[in-house]
């Protein structure tokens, strides 16, 4: 199933919700008036436009995702910070990080186990929803809002570390299932309140494809891919700026094709594919011409060059990049992250031209 389309009603509502056109510039968020020449009004229109075109876009916006630790993860210390990251880089999206973590048990020792898997209510949700509400009603009008969203599959594996639940999949799948299928249902409840708050969309990882994980592909397809759909098919029927992340935070993947057919309107996944780089034009259309958002290695220059070495990279990225393009990673930054390094690589963005 693909994405699902945005339709014109969809598209006028999403963006009647901007009260004050802005643009941004070096100085940062400006009103309209200020700044007649932007390439674009805002953040909203500079997104929800790539989706909706077929065109070569003038204007390339950035989604540059980072963790930030402890003591900004709930509350409103957690929603400032958010606010304060996407400001200082100029992004052009407000993605929340998601924080509520199923918690390790010990428990979890054999395959049959996972049928007594925990099932969270709405109340183990409450923090994170906290967080979502805050930056749906700050930050709608500035940018998309996109909450992240941990798939049941790397959920079990924070319950049961990822090696044992790996291991428990190869000895008895359909054991596993049964606290997968606990586990989307729970899932399930965070989505559907996250919808209700007004997201935008989600920022959905996939993970259990990666080339490590099992040597038989149809462990993935019938038991990892079913539990992803369920909510992916949600956030697909219910919102407009869905991120397909095909994560390799735990590996790389040797093969895309499980993922062809995934829902979401954008595609953010590593151009490495089986030790060869992949051209971002071929992915593109690999995943039938939705926009790809990367280019970037989450270790590489972003983190540890030279403003010019910033520069040149993100430059030399943009010349080889499809029509539709967001720049950023393959996944969350890693390490020490310098914002005015992240603010360099959007700026380059932003004032591209094709």
């Amino acid at each position: 199933m693909g994405p699902k389309k945005i339709n014109r009603r969809d598209f006028a509502k999403s963006l009647g919700m901007v009260s004050t056109a802005v643009c941004t510039t070096g100085m940062g968020t400006l009103m309209l008036g200020s700044c007649q020449n932007a390439p674009v009004p805002n953040k909203r229109e500079a997104v929800l436009n790539l989706l909706t075109s077929t065109g070569k876009q003038d204007y390339v916006p950035s989604g540059f995702f980072v963790h930030f630790g402890k003591g900004y993860q709930w509350s409103d210390a957690a929603v400032n910070r958010h606010l304060e990251y996407f400001k200082a880089i100029d992004m052009d999206f407000i993605k929340i990080q998601y924080e509520a973590l199923f918690p390790a048990l010990s428990s979890i020792k054999k395959p049959e186990d996972w049928a007594n898997m925990p099932f969270y209510k709405k109340d183990y949700y409450e923090k994170q929803l906290y967080v979502v509400k805050q930056l749906v009603n700050k930050g709608k009008k500035l940018a998309p809002v996109i909450a992240t969203v941990y798939s049941p599959f790397m959920c079990a594996g924070h319950t049961a570390t990822g090696a044992v639940l790996t291991e428990h999949m190869k000895q008895d799948p359909e054991s596993v299932k049964k606290g997968l299928e606990i586990i989307t249902d729970s899932v399930m409840i965070f989505v559907k309140e996250c919808i209700k708050l007004g997201v935008d969309g989600f920022l959905a990882p996939t993970q259990g494809g990666e080339a490590f994980r099992f040597q038989d592909p149809n462990m993935f397809r019938e038991y990892v891919k079913p539990s992803d759909l369920v909510y992916m098919n949600e956030i697909n029927d219910s919102c407009i700026c869905n991120v397909l992340h095909v994560c390799d935070y735990e590996g790389p993947y040797d093969d895309l094709t499980p993922f062809l057919d995934y829902p979401g309107h954008i595609v953010n996944l590593s151009d490495v594919v089986a030790g060869e780089k992949v051209p971002l034009k071929k992915l593109y259309k690999m995943f039938g011409n939705r926009p790809i958002m990367g280019g970037l290695e989450k270790r590489g220059p972003i983190l540890t060059g030279t403003e010019q070495e910033i520069t040149e990279t993100v430059a030399q990225v943009l010349k080889a990049a499809p029509e539709r393009f967001i720049l950023g990673a393959e996944c969350a930054l890693l390490g020490e992250v310098d914002w005015k390094k992240v603010r360099t690589a959007v700026n380059v963005g932003h004032t591209h031209r094709n």
